[in-house]
């Protein structure tokens, strides 16, 4: 069953309520990467990424927080490039539980 969740909704899977699953949303597809809790959890080094769009993150390659957003539309091609490839990678490994609002 696939859900929409809404920006407040997502930001609930970031890892903090350890009876929540982790979520991290890429090109609004969201996937379920409670299975990697050392790496999107707290104290993980992608824990920025969970419970957010990490979309633009991805495509620059930065782990800011502040990159972490769902808009990507100043992405150059090249980052466009990488962030289909980070969206294939996480395809592969995680699944996807729903879309954002």
């Amino acid at each position: 069953m696939s859900s929409t969740f809404t920006h407040d909704e997502l930001a609930k899977h970031d890892g903090t309520d350890a009876s929540a699953p982790i979520y991290v949303a890429i090109k609004g597809s969201v996937f379920d990467v409670s299975t990697k809790k050392e790496m999107y959890g707290p104290g993980g080094g992608y824990h920025c990424f969970a419970g957010k769009d990490a979309s633009r993150a991805l495509g620059k390659s930065s782990l800011k927080p502040e990159d972490c957003v769902a808009d990507y539309s100043d992405l150059d091609e090249k980052e466009r490039k990488t962030l289909d490839d980070w969206f294939i990678f996480f395809e592969k490994r995680y699944p996807i539980v729903g879309k954002t609002a």
